[in-house]
């Protein structure tokens, strides 16, 4: 048994570490490096224990007010909360006027738009009833006008309704195309045939088949031209 027990004694002190000095030094590392969940308890308590502090104080301060001071600082408590909608409410109705102005323009917009093209296609029918007069003013010989009365005034009378119905148009907003002499644009001009010309420059319009028309601006028929190309080499 004394064997035993001297045995005991000569190990190294390595393999006889005490179970409590282990427990001491993990004790020790948890006080040194707290774990996040400990943080988060901690501020935690913190933060109610200052809002409790402010409570406190905040009742004491209560405590120590007149009646009179009471009232005042409730009135005051109203009026902020009051000035607080007032202002939201102010918000809200300016967005709201904002709002109705925009919808005004945009309405004013879309009934100018129906106001000037409501007109487009019994325009477009009128349209062949101008040409129709023109074809018959040049149905017209000027040896006939000269000789016969008759003819020189039916020639007038188809003149004047031509004028009538192109002044109508026109103050509806739709005007006459006539392009001769100027640079072919496609967006205003349909080409129907090319020819060399040599006092020309080329893509000029040098024939009008027919009339283009707009109705404020806006093509409502293109006009239909010849115009200059290049010459062959």
């Amino acid at each position: 048994m004394r064997a035993f027990t001297s045995s005991l004694t000569r190990l190294p002190a390595r393999h006889a570490i005490p179970r409590s000095t282990i427990a001491l030094a993990t004790s020790r590392s948890m006080l040194v490096t707290p774990s996040p969940i400990m943080k988060l308890s901690v501020r935690g308590y913190a933060d109610e224990a200052k809002s409790s502090e402010k409570e406190v104080k905040k009742d004491e301060e209560d405590a120590n007010l007149t009646e009179e001071q009471k009232q005042i600082k409730d009135l005051q408590t109203k009026l902020d909360v009051k000035t607080t909608e007032a202002t939201e409410l102010k918000d809200r109705l300016l967005r709201a006027v904002a709002d109705f102005r925009n919808l005004q323009e945009v309405t004013k917009k879309d009934v100018k738009k129906a106001k000037d093209f409501a007109l487009q296609k019994f325009a477009k029918d009128l349209l062949e009833s101008v040409d129709n007069f023109g074809h018959a003013l040049g149905a017209f010989k000027e040896e006939d006008l000269k000789k016969s009365k008759e003819i020189s005034d039916l020639y007038t009378g188809v003149e004047m309704t031509k004028n009538v119905f192109e002044n109508t148009l026109r103050k509806h907003g739709i005007e006459k195309l006539d392009p001769m002499g100027e640079q072919f644009d496609p967006n205003k001009h349909e080409a129907t045939f090319e020819l060399a010309q040599k006092d020309k420059e080329p893509g000029t319009v040098f024939h009008v088949q027919q009339l283009g028309y707009t109705l404020n601006d806006r093509v409502i028929r293109p006009a239909k031209v010849g115009i200059v190309k290049l010459e062959d080499k």
